[in-house]
């Protein structure tokens, strides 16, 4: 028998536990969607307030259900957005450091093919200075796609139809502000459009002391042709004399001032932006911009909108905590109050590879207060377990500066048999052709020698809802393996579960020794 004749016995349309990743989900996302999403009971404790984000710190093991807590929480926050278009919250969710970690390996000349060693001492210069530039590169780079006309990015930043005018309309030092974030942390631009295109849309005043300058450079020989050519008729007149040599000088005084012109607008400025432009190319090592970018984009700005109180230098975090403050007050806006930020996958990117020591080199800079506090931004931090047993080995003085008392912390997220039970009756139930028939138990999958609390036992020994599904995935795969379709026994045998069980059982504490994959 196929699956699909099991399936359509009890009118199922499809196989609610095929799948294993949470981002690929379609059950789970039609789950989110349904407003009823089962999420684990730990779940209300690490969103918390939305409109008030605060920090948490989840660890969980592979298959537990990190990736849906952030798929839940990016839900939760979509929700809250149309409901209180004035006190929105912007997310930033952080699920892919391959380019943060692919740029600053580039930075340290190790790739993927370089040495393990190479690779773990490149990983372990990554400081909070660096992560604060990676968040400002992606909430940057959001806003800036939902400002150029991204729908995408629009409609997940629900950014409205007063966000234009509110822009345009917004200070002076503001617009500037937008720009300078955009210089250093938006796209990589090299030739200029999207920095054109941002300039365009929010209107800014012209840099009127460039303007002047650049003017002088163009027209300035205006006069000094004027005063060459009345030079010229008096020489060939009776009256040259000493009124000629008066124009000579005059003509001499207007070329000196336009050649001094010449210099400062395509040179001593050039020159005396070069050390500043240089200094926070080699500083935002994981942004990727390159000097170019960075002198085309800062020379159209006034003096005062790029200071050196606010230019990213070395690992300094005071710059970064100034420019997150101005990127904030422009959401503020837009009409967001907060910011929440969510980490997740820590152990997928390719220079990582589920190295714990890697892992705890990325992750151990953001365990910081003063970062996992700040005013108006939440952090999640949504983290393998192997990181935990990493954490509980560290020393007073580490827990001192986290403060990891204060920062929500689920030392491990685990599922009980009953959980996963409910569970996967909501998968079954949302997989159904007739939702108008009442609730459904995947007990009803099994014949009646199978009792709920069997299969209750069973899940529990599974710990989490990717072995959960992978139970009744197989038991349910090889129930139809064993049975033709004259036959009639559609229903799953006890004998079925339990050998099932038997190996799942033994695979899970495999994979919990480190001795087999999952």
């Amino acid at each position: 028998m196929d699956l699909q004749t099991f399936f359509d016995h009890f009118g199922i349309r499809e196989n609610p536990f095929r799948a294993e990743e949470a981002r690929e989900d379609h059950v789970f996302q039609r789950i989110a969607g349904s407003g009823s999403t089962n999420a684990h009971p730990e779940f209300e404790k690490v969103v918390g307030d939305i409109e008030r984000s605060s920090t948490s710190v989840v660890f969980g093991e592979k298959g537990a259900g990190k990736t849906a807590f952030r798929l839940q929480i990016g839900q939760r926050i979509r929700e809250h957005n149309m409901a209180s278009p004035e006190r929105k919250v912007f997310f930033v969710p952080m699920d892919d450091l391959n380019p943060t970690l692919d740029r600053l390996g580039a930075h340290a000349g190790v790739s993927v093919t370089s040495s393990a060693k190479d690779i773990t001492r490149a990983i372990g210069r990554i400081n909070l200075a660096d992560h604060l530039d990676a968040l400002l590169h992606s909430g940057v780079t959001l806003l800036e796609d939902a400002l150029l006309g991204d729908l995408g990015a629009r409609e997940k930043l629900a950014l409205g139809s007063e966000a234009e005018r509110r822009m345009r309309t917004a200070p002076i030092n503001m617009k500037h502000d937008l720009l300078l974030l955009q210089t250093l942390y938006g796209r990589e631009d090299a030739q200029g459009e999207r920095r054109r295109a941002l300039r365009s849309f929010v209107r800014p005043p012209l840099y009127r002391a460039k303007l002047a300058w650049t003017g002088f450079l163009f027209v300035g020989w205006l006069p000094a042709a004027g005063v060459l050519y009345a030079m010229t008729q008096l020489t060939e007149s009776s009256r040259a004399g000493d009124l000629g040599q008066f124009f000579m000088a005059l003509f001499a005084a207007f070329l000196a001032i336009w050649l001094l012109v010449m210099v400062n607008v395509f040179l001593l400025g050039r020159m005396l932006m070069t050390p500043s432009v240089r200094r926070s190319a080699h500083a935002l090592r994981v942004v990727g911009k390159t000097k170019e970018e960075l002198r085309a984009g800062l020379s159209s700005l006034p003096p005062g909108a790029r200071t050196h109180s606010v230019m990213p230098v070395g690992t300094n975090d005071a710059q970064r905590y100034e420019l997150l403050d101005r990127f904030f007050r422009i959401l503020g806006r837009l009409g967001f109050a907060s910011i929440l930020v969510v980490y997740d996958r820590i152990d997928e990117p390719t220079l990582v590879k589920g190295d714990a020591e890697r892992m705890r080199a990325v992750v151990w800079p953001l365990l910081n207060n003063k970062f996992l506090q700040l005013e108006h931004v939440g952090v999640k931090l949504l983290l393998p377990i192997e990181l935990r047993h990493e954490l509980f080995r560290e020393s007073s003085d580490f827990f001192q500066t986290a403060r990891m008392d204060k920062q929500n912390m689920v030392e491990r997220l685990s599922w009980s048999g009953a959980m996963l039970f409910d569970l996967c009756n909501a998968r079954l139930n949302v997989c159904r052709e007739d939702d108008s028939a009442g609730e459904m138990s995947i007990v009803s999958l099994f014949d009646e020698t199978v009792s709920r609390q069997d299969v209750v036992e069973a899940l529990d020994q599974m710990r989490h809802p990717r072995d959960a599904f992978k139970l009744m995935h197989q038991c349910i795969s090889e129930h139809c393996s064993h049975v033709t379709t004259d036959e009639g026994a559609i229903r799953i045998p006890r004998h079925v579960l339990e050998s099932v069980k038997r190996r799942e059982a033994e695979r899970v504490q495999q994979f919990g020794r480190g001795v087999r994959p999952a």
